[in-house]
């Protein structure tokens, strides 16, 4: 492995900025790390060789006619295939947008590119982003690079599994109940889910529109913030963005202290169905940011029990919603037109084959719960719940800065164990939804090994809505306080590929 794929996003922008290697170097170095392993991992359903290379030597371009170049101008980035790409192709995962090439780029693709960020390729992920484990691709399940048996969550796997094996430094993923933060805690790496709406949903396939968002995935705290900057902001183009300032996640990200902070813990998040050795890396945790100087406070948000149960309500709805576009008669696949069938009997075929079984699971589940005469008990009381859990959270902040739990309740487990169980797969989720549901920021960072396999576990910290620094503020000061301790980025520790 060439040691260019093993420097953070900050080091490899300031060596390019510096002249001491190019772009097309560290790309170059890069790809040839995806054709060595990827055959294996399969974190990426396509790779862009031609327009990364293209976009790496505009970069050195701009440094030889002395342009200034930006904070992440020439680092490689793999890009979650759920985000519009003019010229290559955006399947979601999906065999229903098989081949499909967009006309335009994702506003999120295209603040990429004019940052000089270099796109090597689209990740694998779980159909239209609904599953936690990455096992519900068309394209075949990604490998965890800690353990290729085993889940690299989901929904964004490709993502998490791309940075984990050093094919990138920086990733995107997209996060509707954790399909960012889950990914990141069960491979090792950083993984942040803004708030809703600071980062633009325009040309990002929808899954459930109140629920989606964008976010950076990374090695280490500060790459995350230096993503984080790149990718958020206003846009007219989303009605639902945020026309508010982006937080000062960078500075905070290089600043971590936790000194005086009151951080509060989840009680609700423990007990049953929470793997023993993720409960004592949380608790190790807990007892970390309380040498590091911060006030720990027990706080209990008892709408949290529902929030698994309301999610599975509101997001099949809205997926059931949003995904009445793919009709056959526009764009994708079409199955049956050979002039014999009505329009309705190609949309139902092509519907029958481009979805797979957890897409129509969920379109059913959705249908029924908007359906007359039952929206009212499910819907609109899981609606109801949202609101709870919104009111919870504010309660909570009124008291703490922050609140912490693990991630997710285990480690990765083995493909294929909980295929035929969609609630056990649910579950995965079960710390991450009410941030999805209250649409405040929160982040999962590594914690250490579980004892009993050796996996990775995630802790995960949530702040309120558009206080997204205090994130990388105490990220930050978790993150050097362990690396100090192991002597060692966690990533160091897995099995070389």
């Amino acid at each position: 492995m060439t040691d260019l794929t093993r420097l953070t996003a900050a080091e490899t922008a300031a060596k390019i900025a510096a002249g001491e290697v190019t772009a097309v170097a560290v790309t170059e170095a890069h790809l040839a790390r995806i054709e060595a392993v990827d055959e294996k991992v399969h974190a990426f359903l396509h790779v862009d060789r031609e327009g990364a290379l293209a976009q790496a030597r505009a970069v050195d371009e701009k440094r030889a006619r002395g342009e200034q170049l930006g904070p992440l101008a020439g680092v490689p980035l793999a890009l979650k295939d759920i985000f519009t790409t003019e010229g290559i192709p955006t399947t979601v995962g999906s065999k229903i947008l098989e081949g499909w090439i967009p006309p335009y780029d994702a506003t999120l693709t295209r603040r990429l590119k004019d940052a000089d960020v270099v796109i090597l390729g689209k990740t694998n992920m779980d159909e239209f982003a609904m599953g936690s484990s990455t096992e519900n691709s068309a394209y075949g399940p990604t490998g965890n690079p800690w353990d290729l048996t085993r889940i690299p969550g989901g929904s964004g796997g490709g993502s998490s599994a791309a940075i984990a094996s050093y094919e990138a430094p920086l990733a995107i993923g997209t996060d509707t109940g954790g399909s960012i933060r889950q990914p990141a805690a069960v491979t090792g790496t950083v993984g942040v889910k803004p708030t809703y709406g600071a980062v633009s949903r325009y040309g990002m396939v929808a899954f459930s529109s109140s629920l989606d968002q964008g976010g950076p995935c990374a090695r280490t705290v500060l790459d995350a913030a230096l993503l984080h900057e790149v990718i958020a902001g206003h846009d007219p183009l989303d009605s639902t963005s945020i026309d508010a300032p982006v937080p000062a996640v960078v500075e905070a990200a290089r600043n971590g202290d936790v000194t005086g902070m009151r951080i509060g813990v989840v009680k609700e998040f423990a007990g049953e169905g929470y793997q023993a050795g993720v409960m004592q890396r949380f608790n190790e945790s807990v007892e970390l940011l309380r040498e590091l100087g911060a006030e720990i406070v027990e706080i209990s948000c008892p709408s949290f029990d529902k929030a698994l149960a309301a999610y599975y309500l509101i997001a099949p709805s809205e997926c059931s919603s949003n995904l009445a576009r793919f009709d056959a008669m526009r764009y994708g696949l079409r199955v049956g037109d050979d002039g014999t069938r009505s329009a309705e009997e190609v949309t139902a075929l092509t519907r029958a084959a481009g979805f797979g079984p957890e897409v129509k699971r969920r379109i059913m589940l959705g249908t029924y719960a908007l359906s007359s005469g039952y929206y009212d008990a499910y819907y609109g009381s899981a609606q109801k719940v949202r609101t709870l859990i919104t009111q919870d959270f504010a309660k909570a902040f009124e008291q703490v800065d922050v609140l912490i739990s693990p991630t997710t309740p285990t480690t990765a487990f083995p493909i294929g164990e909980r295929a035929d169980d969609p609630m056990a797969m649910y579950l995965a989720d079960l710390c991450t939804i009410p941030s999805n549901l209250a649409g405040n920021s929160a982040m999962s960072l590594p914690c250490g090994l579980a004892p009993e396999d050796g996996l990775p576990v995630g802790l995960q910290i949530i702040a309120p809505a558009l206080a997204d620094d205090r994130l990388y503020r105490v990220g930050a000061a978790v993150e050097a306080a362990f690396t100090a301790r192991w002597g060692h980025p966690l990533l160091e520790e897995a099995p070389s590929l």
